[in-house]
Formats: C-alpha cells, sequence, structure tokens
C-alpha cells in the first residue's frame, strides 16, 4: 500500500506545471555553469603560458615591421591635394636620353643662357596661384634648406635608398627628423629663380641610389616597383630600357621581313622564266616537227611519180618486144 501511496504522489507531482519548467530551467543552468568554468580555465592557462615566455599566436612570428609592409603597398601619387590633382599640369618633365629631340628640348630649362636637362618634374595647377604640397610618399624628413635659387628644399628619405625632394615651396610646415606620411601637407607652392617660365609650381623628384628617375614612369604605382628596379649605368632602370627597346626591335623586325620576302619574289620571277623558256623550246619543237613533215609528204610524192615513170617504161619495153 505505501509504495501505491508513493507511485500516486510522484505522478501528481510531475502533473503540476510549475514542474517541467523548473526542470528545464535547473538543467540550461548546469550547462551553461559547465561551459563557463571550461572557458575560463583555457584563459588561466593561456595567462600561465605568458608567464613561462611562451608567445601567442597573434602576434608578429616573424619580426617584420607593419609600416615598412604598408609603405611599400603605397601607390606613388602627384605632391598635390586630391582636389587639385584633376587641374594638375606638368610645364617641365623629366629629360630622358632616349626620348626624342622634341621631347628633350621641352625637357631643357635655360638659366643664365645656359642649358640644363630637368632632373624631375615641374607640376602647377590651373587657375590657382597658391596650393598645397603633399607628400607623395610616406617617409623620414632628412633635410628642410631655404634656397633662393631652386626656392627652399625638402627631402625625404624613404626605404632602399630612394628619396624624394621637392623645391621651389614656401611655408615650410616640417622639420628634419619628422616622419611623415602620405598626403600629408609640407609647404606651399612658390616661384624659383631657377625656372621663373614654370611660375608658381613644385619641383618634384624621385632619386635611386642617387640618381634621378622619371616620376612619371611609377605614379599610380605601388611603391615596391620602384623598389625593386635596377639601375642602369645610363641613370634608367629595367623598365624604362624595356620600354625604349620595344620599338627598336619592332623596327628591326620589319626591316628581317622585308629582307625574307625578297627571295620569295625571286623565287617567283625564277618560276616564271622557267615557265617561259619552257614555253618557248615546245614552240620551236612544234615549228620544226610542221617544217619536217611537208619534206616527207614531197619525198613520198617524188617516190610515187619515180614508180609511176618506171611502171611506164617497163610497159613500153614490152610492147615493143611484142611488134618484135
Amino acid at each position: 500500500m505505501r509504495e501505491e501511496e508513493k507511485n500516486t504522489s510522484l505522478k501528481k507531482f510531475f502533473k503540476k506545471r510549475w514542474v517541467y519548467p523548473t526542470v528545464y530551467i535547473a538543467s540550461a543552468a548546469l550547462i551553461l555553469t559547465g561551459v563557463l568554468w571550461f572557458q575560463n580555465s583555457n584563459t588561466e592557462n593561456a595567462t600561465d603560458s605568458e608567464k613561462f615566455g611562451y608567445e601567442t599566436p597573434g602576434k608578429n612570428q616573424f619580426n617584420e615591421p607593419a609600416d615598412e609592409v604598408a609603405r611599400s603597398m603605397e601607390n606613388i601619387v602627384l605632391p598635390l591635394s586630391q582636389k587639385d590633382r584633376t587641374n594638375a599640369v606638368i610645364k617641365t618633365k623629366f629629360y630622358e636620353d632616349t626620348a626624342n629631340e622634341a621631347d628633350q628640348e621641352a625637357a631643357i630649362v635655360v638659366y643664365q643662357n645656359q642649358y640644363h636637362p630637368n632632373t624631375g618634374i615641374d607640376i602647377a595647377v590651373e587657375e590657382s596661384e597658391a596650393f598645397d604640397v603633399m607628400a607623395a610618399l610616406s617617409g623620414t624628413v632628412t633635410k628642410v634648406q631655404e634656397d633662393a635659387l631652386l626656392g627652399n628644399v625638402i627631402e625625404i628619405k624613404h626605404d632602399d635608398n630612394i628619396i624624394s625632394r621637392y623645391s621651389s615651396v614656401k611655408d615650410m610646415k616640417v622639420a628634419v627628423g619628422d616622419k611623415i606620411d602620405q598626403g600629408q601637407a609640407l609647404a606651399t607652392a612658390g616661384k624659383s629663380l631657377f625656372n621663373e617660365e614654370a611660375g608658381v609650381h613644385v619641383h618634384f623628384e624621385i632619386r635611386k641610389d642617387g640618381v634621378p628617375v622619371n616620376p612619371e614612369n611609377y605614379l599610380n604605382k605601388p611603391f615596391s616597383e620602384l623598389q625593386e628596379a635596377s639601375m642602369q649605368e645610363d641613370g634608367s632602370t629595367d623598365s624604362e630600357k624595356s620600354e625604349t627597346e620595344q620599338p627598336e626591335k619592332s623596327e628591326t623586325d620589319k626591316e628581317t621581313s622585308g629582307t625574307e620576302e625578297e627571295p620569295a619574289k625571286d623565287e617567283k620571277s625564277s618560276t616564271e622564266e622557267d615557265r617561259s623558256t619552257s614555253d618557248d623550246e615546245s614552240a620551236k619543237e612544234e615549228e620544226t616537227s610542221t617544217d619536217e613533215k611537208p619534206s616527207t609528204d614531197k619525198e613520198e610524192s617524188s617516190s610515187d611519180e619515180k614508180n609511176a615513170d618506171d611502171m611506164k617504161d617497163e610497159t613500153t619495153n614490152n610492147n615493143k618486144n611484142q611488134d618484135a
């Protein structure tokens, strides 16, 4: 009787509405506490590993400075603000030995009746007498010099012995040793005695291993491309040299193709001559054959006449013998 009473009491207990929700909530709370306890144990182990000198995988394992990697991925841009780049005009281009005569003349600066090849590009902005000069690349300022002839000079050093130079500027806003980010204002564009014809402008140069390179060849291209370029003896890079050699190769290809076509023409003419000579020979053979045919006919007719005469003589002789 007592067991039956216990069973009936349990059934009555589980029939109540609040029993199952409380069981679910209690089980969920137990599971959640177990998960939190497991996570806390992992974090404690991680802190213990730091005490013993272990490095977490989230740190830089290769000891590579992040700034240098970011700078190598920068695209070289004009040293102007985004607004002024749309109205930028290059007054004087970079002097290149491989350029044609007209471009070389346009890239020469005349100062005191002397001709100087331009080692950079002179940039102006249309309808603007004063515009800000920005850093084309990130780097460190190594030179800030007042120069009446060049109109003040600012130099910024980059990786792999590459230097960017800004001259013909005023109101300089940086000092030697400053870390410069790309697009940071350096100064304001001004004038220079060296190139007065350019007016208000900024003279922008890029030098690799002390040799000036054409900035236009690397505009809107990653800085790593300039880093990987190797300088030639004439001051040009590998990419510039390959660009200048391509048209020369095309001309030589044209010359070789022209020389190759001439023998083909000679072969055609020789075949035509052979055909004409063979035709002439065949015509001559036909003429000789036609000439020979009448002669044979004449000989045959003459032989027939002789045979007829002989027959006549025989008949006459026979008649004479009969008469006798």
